[in-house]
């Protein structure tokens, strides 16, 4: 495989890969069997240097500068570079400096490798002086993972630095390093930049740019502006630096900018307004400081290609993307959301997790806990509800509330309009660098450290709000408000990771050690009717499961009044109510979703008992598939059948299928299965249920199509093996 990668390698570096050698890359990644190693290939005349796999591959010339001039999808033989930009660019004390990269192509539209030999670097450029090579290093530091499905091995790869220095002495002592890991088995690199200030003077970096891509449009528009056209549609980009509520990546990045290319004067739009240059930077980041000594990481973006623009298969590359890099997310713990007004309440909800097999029990808002009071009262109680929850096996958590409520004048976000507190996200939300906010993050730490807590459930921070105060510790001002809030965000967030605390927070943190974020849901829908919130859950289901991991989304189930509603949108009394009760247990179950069961109990009866044990059993019993990805079959929308299938190649169970009936008839339905991401190829095995095992043929694409019946309002499933 080594060799074979390195003869790819070579070829792609000279010339085109023959459609006879391309075939050879051609088996897919996202079943087992392709391992595609990491590799760092310098060709024979030294000058010139490869790094990727089977899967992809980026090329670099050494002289007279670094620069990247091929990045090419080897799946489909794709080129995604149309000219050679710089590695990277800082702007130090108001000026812009470029990291490596050429000059002198004038046709950008596309790129010839002979053009190379022409090509110069610039005069003020920053140059390369030499790289390093070594192991990939995993992005957080690995420790033990509980409430596994199934174990995941650490990520494998290579990382390559490469290091500039300038000759000027604006600049003298600053050396940038541009960092590449690539990783074993994806079409997938992640890139980051360092600045090294070794000088004596503070420098203000005003901004740092880790990628810079001109990149292959895919669309030919003569009119039209850069918010309404495509972007590059063969690259996933994700960073650690997104944040904006929405449960969605794309909407919550914060450091992606497609912008236009004047220079390349052949691209079909008549005002030059293709959307074909990448850069990743944080935009409202303008002014931080870097001492001397001191060393400056930008955003560490991670690059996923693509090599299909169906839906479903892209966002099965994503989640093996989060599955890779972030096996954390991969973390699945079933938990009650319990709300109590005192002890004993919490003492007997921990009862009830032991009794029904349940695993943790979260402290939900509106419940006694303070994790603010660091009195060794409330410290000592703590630890000690902490202490009988780990004696019946349950781990324990607590809500918090950082974000929408107001700290005082001092201590709250200033808005750079108005120069006055409020108006921010949530209207009023303290600056996580003030000093309630600094101190707001060691009393979490000490709660944590002191009572053995096992959960945090954040609701917040949001570091987005940009803070114009020049008094807060945390930050100097507005240019490094927000850069400053991520980090002492992301300190916190790799503390409790490396303590083994599990986090839901309501935004995009995955990559900083967080584990969960909402699936996607309008809270107010749970005051609906118990029947139309079924559907409505599993069109949440269906929806957030498409880029996230089942484990990676929490959804929501109201035991007891919220948002409103009447007795016909809970399920108090639950031993009056259990159809609807094991109902909104399988489909949230079925789909891998931990639900919050929100309310002071489990069950109310020994029949209700019965039922959530048999429930979490079922679950327990097929975790392992049920926490694998989901195929979408169909959504629900009252009328029909709805449902989803979970594929799990490397499993026993290769896959399962849960099919649900909204109507109030019964229903017989014949429904093309697609078992091609299960691995099943020629024949496979089935059985409903816990009936018995029948053999059924499958199609040259990995179909089979099946006779289902469904009850009227019910449910059924299928295990394929």
């Amino acid at each position: 495989m080594q060799n074979n990668l390195k003869a790819l390698l070579c070829l792609a570096i000279t010339g085109w890969i023959s459609n006879a050698t391309a075939q050879q890359v051609k088996k897919d990644w996202l079943l087992p069997g392709v391992p595609a190693k990491a590799s760092v290939i310098t060709e024979k005349n030294g000058n010139t240097l490869a790094i990727g796999n089977t899967l992809f591959s980026r090329h670099f010339v050494l002289s007279p500068n670094l620069a990247c001039y091929s990045f090419r999808n080897e799946m489909n033989g794709q080129e995604l570079l149309r000219a050679v930009e710089p590695e990277a660019s800082v702007t130090i004390n108001g000026k812009v400096y470029a990291i490596g990269g050429l000059h002198g192509q004038e046709q950008r539209g596309y790129l010839e490798p002979a053009w190379l030999k022409s090509m110069t670097a610039g005069e003020g450029d920053f140059r390369f002086i030499r790289m390093d090579s070594m192991p990939l290093q995993p992005l957080l530091q690995q420790r033990p993972l509980r409430f596994l499905a199934t174990r995941h091995q650490p990520a494998t790869g290579k990382e390559l630095v490469f290091y500039f220095d300038h000759p000027s002495p604006d600049v003298a002592g600053i050396t940038v390093a541009v960092h590449y890991a690539v990783y074993d088995g994806l079409p997938l690199l992640s890139k980051w930049v360092t600045v090294i200030n070794q000088g004596k003077q503070v420098l203000h970096i005003n901004r740092l740019k880790n990628e810079i891509l001109s990149l292959v449009e895919e669309e030919s528009a003569v009119v039209g502006s850069v918010e309404k056209m495509k972007k590059q549609q063969g690259l996933y980009v994700e960073s650690n630096y997104a944040f904006n509520n929405a449960m969605r990546y794309d909407l919550s990045d914060q450091t992606t900018h497609w912008l236009t290319d004047s220079a390349y004067r052949s691209q079909v739009n008549y005002d030059f307004q293709t959307p074909c240059r990448l850069e990743i930077y944080p935009a409202d980041v303008t002014d931080v400081e870097l001492p001397a000594g001191d060393t400056l990481q930008s955003v560490r973006s991670f690059e996923l290609l693509y090599d299909s623009y169906d839906r479903q298969r892209r966002g099965l590359a994503v989640q093996r993307f989060y599955q890779a890099v972030a096996p954390w997310t991969s973390e699945n713990p079933i938990f009650m959301h319990l709300v109590s007004k005192d002890d004993a309440q919490v003492e007997n909800a921990i009862n009830q997790c032991a009794a029904t097999g349940y695993e943790a029990l979260i402290l939900s808002f509106g419940s006694h806990l303070d994790m603010e009071d660091t009195s060794a009262a409330n410290l000592a109680r703590w630890k000690k509800i902490s202490g009988f929850a780990h004696g019946k096996g349950i781990a324990i958590g607590g809500y918090s509330l950082f974000s929408s409520r107001k700290i005082s004048e001092e201590d709250d976000v200033i808005n750079p309009k108005t120069g006055k507190t409020g108006g921010t996200m949530f209207g009023n939300a303290p600056c996580f660098g003030s000093v309630w906010g600094l101190a707001y993050r060691d009393k979490i730490k000490r709660f944590f450290a002191a009572t053995g807590f096992d959960i945090w459930e954040n609701d917040g921070p949001y570091p987005g709000d940009l803070c114009a105060s020049q008094k807060h510790p945390g930050h100097k001002g507005l240019g490094d408000s927000q850069w400053k809030q991520m980090e002492i965000q992301r300190e916190l967030y790799h503390w409790l990771y490396g303590r083994g605390v599990y986090i839901n927070a309501p935004d995009w943190y995955f990559l900083d050690g967080t584990n969960k974020i909402a699936v996607g849901y309008r809270e107010v829908n749970f005051s609906l009717p118990r029947e139309q919130q079924m559907i409505l859950n599993r069109q949440n289901i269906f929806d957030g499961t498409w880029d996230k991991t089942p484990s990676m989304g929490w959804g929501f189930v109201p035991l007891t009044k919220y948002q409103g509603g009447g007795p016909e949108a809970v399920l108090e009394p639950l031993s009056e109510h259990l159809d609807a009760y094991e109902q909104l247990m399988m489909q949230y179950y079925g789909a891998g979703v931990q639900a919050c069961y929100r309310g002071p109990r489990l069950y109310d009866t020994e029949k209700t008992r019965q039922l959530v044990s048999s429930v979490v059993g079922w679950y327990k019993r097929y975790r392992e598939v049920l926490n694998a990805p989901l195929i979408h079959l169909r959504r629900a929308d009252g009328r029909d059948w709805d449902g989803w299938l979970h594929v799990n190649p490397g499993g026993k169970d290769k896959a399962m299928m849960l099919l649900f009936n909204p109507t109030k008839e019964a229903i017989t339905r014949r429904i093309m299965i697609p078992l091609y991401y299960a691995g099943k190829s020629g024949s496979t095995r089935v059985r409903e249920k816990d009936g018995n095992l029948r053999q059924i043929i499958l199609n040259s694409k990995g179909e089979t199509e099946l006779s289902v019946q469904l009850p009227a309002g019910g449910y059924s499933w299928w295990v394929f093996e």
